[in-house]
């Protein structure tokens, strides 16, 4: 497998890429701000029915508004990423092979083996590739032609590495 394509200087481009692997990490944050806003509610609510509300009032709140800080703080991390990325936009590539991924961006490159890729996630735009437990790339499926999207998910699932 040779896969080869470029990267256009797209100012929207970095921080598109930056809610993508942000995004990922997001999904947990939201689950557990929302079960911590449930216990503080479900918690205000049972206290004042047995009278004991102005003992227990800081902390059934204190659990709400954690929940609440904890669902909100990865779209501010996400809007912070976009804003300060969109500077950051230059021409770059992908040369995809059997034994890794190499990308360039200006003046950098750099590249992440095939064999210490454990997981690949889709979403609309991109492949998210993690090492590990954490998103290391992405690899922009608008931007190659439809064979080699094609080409390069069926060698991903091949390896088992492909979850939607």
């Amino acid at each position: 497998m040779q896969i080869r394509f470029d990267v256009p200087a797209d100012p929207a481009y970095p921080g598109r890429v930056a809610a993508a692997l942000s995004g990922a990490q997001a999904r947990r944050y939201r689950l557990i701000g929302a079960v911590l806003v449930a216990v503080g509610v479900i918690g205000f609510v049972v206290s004042r029915g047995f009278g004991w509300g102005a003992q227990t009032l800081s902390v059934w709140m204190t659990l709400g508004l954690g929940g609440l800080l904890a669902m909100l703080y990865w779209p501010w991390l996400r809007w912070r990423a976009r804003r300060r990325s969109s500077g950051y936009a230059v021409e770059g590539g992908y040369d995809i092979t059997d034994d890794n991924i190499m990308m360039r961006s200006g003046s950098e490159s750099g590249g992440i083996a095939w064999d210490g890729v454990t997981q690949v996630r889709a979403t609309p735009e991109f492949w998210i590739v993690y090492v590990g437990r954490m998103p290391a790339t992405v690899i922009p499926r608008r931007l190659m032609s439809a064979e080699d999207a094609e080409t390069l998910r069926a060698y991903m699932a091949g390896r088992g590495l492909l979850r939607t």
